[in-house]
């Protein structure tokens, strides 16, 4: 074999290996977060629910998103609603691996764990109510609903609901 062809073979060989053994996203193939890493987590009412206007009152009234997976996710432009359409955008916010955020329905100052979305009057209907995540592009994450028809169950308790996955 001339050198020529022996430069050629080796440097055939070391492409086929670095590029055997460069990472996905080295590639240009970043891995695809899992389906099921955020979900609602759970609904908490106010059982009391004596003056449905009140701030202290509509800040009892949240709803739990969680983060499963290790990595954080963006959560800039996802929506958080109710069967009536009343709905949260979150903005500029990101939801840190394996942790969980409050979505208050009154006022308060948002922090890492809590977030608040400014509102009047209770969002959440304790008889019966269905709340609905959904990424930035509109798609269906998670859903988790309560009373109603669907069960008979308290409304305080935070895993009163029929939960919906349409993956």
């Amino acid at each position: 074999m001339t050198t020529r062809r022996l430069t050629a073979a080796a440097a055939a060989a070391a492409a086929l290996i670095g590029a055997t053994a460069l990472p996905a996203s080295a590639a240009g193939h970043a891995p695809r977060p899992h389906r099921d890493a955020v979900v609602i987590s759970g609904v908490h009412l106010d059982a009391e629910h004596r003056d449905h206007r009140a701030s202290r009152s509509l800040n009892k009234e949240w709803v739990a998103i969680s983060n499963h997976s290790r990595r954080a996710v963006n959560l800039d432009g996802w929506t958080l609603s109710d069967e009536q359409g009343h709905t949260y955008t979150f903005r500029h916010y990101r939801l840190e691996g394996r942790s969980t955020v409050r979505v208050h329905s009154g006022y308060g100052r948002d922090t890492r764990n809590d977030l608040f979305q400014d509102r009047r009057t209770s969002v959440w209907d304790r008889h019966g109510d269905t709340a609905t995540l959904r990424n930035a592009h509109h798609h269906f994450v998670d859903a988790i609903a309560w009373g109603g028809e669907r069960h008979r169950t308290r409304p305080a308790d935070h895993r009163t609901e029929h939960r919906a996955h349409h993956r």
